[in-house]
């Protein structure tokens, strides 16, 4: 039997490993010059929005959340349809969530539901790039004018997608990123924050540098000697070591690669799946150039689980994404309740991410589309031979 085909893979090649064998004979496995280097690639695919890498896209949403300020008594509005970091790590801040839904053919957070959500307490409003897909930030901008609020676009999906021609990076006040193993290129573990504006962007990369300030004109007692530095605000040690920031800039250096391929197995899916009864498809709208991290198809007729299961027994790895971040035990315990979001709830009822990384062949995607097909006609869906 052949081995299960997982819904995402990372793409590791020689050069890659090159690259960190290089970083790892050098001077400097972490806070050297990779780091700055890997942020300024970075900035390449932002339009030329600053970076600070962190450590992972947890870390990166919390340095965010951080460097906007949210403290105890701020409220942060996010769709449920993302990972629970999006939300408890503003949690970890002390800020109230407030969940606004989202839109019925992308899944991003609806600018109409997160305008209703905004009130004097908003500090951010966190839109979601679900599946790649940019938000409408254009019409999130509008949802929080008049209010202090900055706008946060989730970017976990989406790095190397655009919206109306301007690059995912560019687009909110601040920017997240996660370069896990499964997302568009990965540095193992790793993440990054972008800010437009300069001085959010510096309150970042302290805070993923346990706020130290070794500014001499910024410190209070600038003339102690040359090992000095001070800590003005906590932070935390959310460093990208050297030797991943090298793994990162060689990934970087085929983005552009994984996005395309990723957008030919799209139309692929969208092609080979258009006419089969029992699923709705992914919608893209005109605006958007989508990065595309995962394929998620809608199973109707209540029967997810069952295609799930019979998919998975035949060795194709599809994954549910998401629970609806207000589900988890975690949120319910503070009063939060099912119901309040009911198209996210509804799509999470349907959704089932197939299998969708760059080195996916055509043969293996085909292999995909013959056992959703015979799950869906309840036929035996058998494991494929080696």
């Amino acid at each position: 039997m052949r081995a299960m085909l997982p819904y995402g893979r990372q793409s590791v090649t020689d050069e890659d490993v090159a690259a960190v064998v290089e970083t790892l004979h050098s001077d400097w496995l972490t806070t050297g010059p990779q780091v700055a280097a890997f942020e300024a690639d970075l900035a390449g695919w932002t339009g030329g929005v600053g970076v600070a890498a962190v450590s992972n896209g947890t870390a990166a949403l919390h340095v965010a959340y951080a460097a906007a300020g949210v403290g105890p008594g701020d409220e942060v509005v996010v769709p449920p349809m993302t990972f629970v970091a999006t939300a408890s790590s503003a949690v970890a801040l002390g800020a109230k969530i407030v969940f606004a839904d989202v839109e019925e053919e992308t899944f991003c957070l609806d600018p109409a539901a997160a305008a209703a959500a905004v009130t004097s307490r908003t500090k951010v409003v966190s839109a979601v790039d679900y599946a790649g897909h940019p938000a409408d930030y254009d019409a999130l901008r509008k949802s929080v004018e008049g209010s202090d609020a900055l706008l946060l676009a989730d970017a976990a999906h989406s790095i190397g997608g655009t919206y109306h021609g301007r690059p995912v990076g560019s687009l909110a006040d601040l920017t997240t990123f996660s370069f896990f193993p499964t997302k568009n290129l990965t540095t193992a573990e790793g993440g990054g924050v972008a800010a437009l504006d300069p001085e959010i962007l510096k309150r970042a990369r302290r805070f993923r540098t346990i706020g130290m300030v070794r500014e001499r004109d910024e410190q209070r007692f600038p003339d102690e000697g040359g090992w000095w530095y001070e800590v003005h605000e906590f932070g935390l040690n959310y460093r990208l070591p050297d030797v991943l920031c090298a793994l990162g800039r060689s990934q970087l250096r085929r983005l552009g690669d994984f996005v395309a391929r990723r957008a030919e197995l799209v139309a692929r899916y969208n092609e080979a799946l258009a006419d089969l009864d029992g699923v709705r498809l992914p919608v893209q709208q005109s605006w958007a150039a989508p990065a595309w991290h995962l394929y998620p198809i809608r199973v109707l007729d209540g029967r997810r689980r069952e295609v799930y299961d019979r998919m998975r027994a035949a060795g194709i790895g599809v994954q549910v994404n998401y629970i609806p971040v207000h589900w988890h035990p975690a949120f319910a315990d503070l009063g939060y309740r099912r119901g309040s979001c009911p198209v996210a709830e509804s799509f999470y009822e349907q959704q089932l991410s197939l299998p969708l990384f760059p080195t996916l062949t055509d043969a293996d995607q085909d292999r995909v589309i013959d056992a959703l097909v015979a799950a869906l006609r309840g036929g035996t869906v058998r494991p494929a031979a080696a």
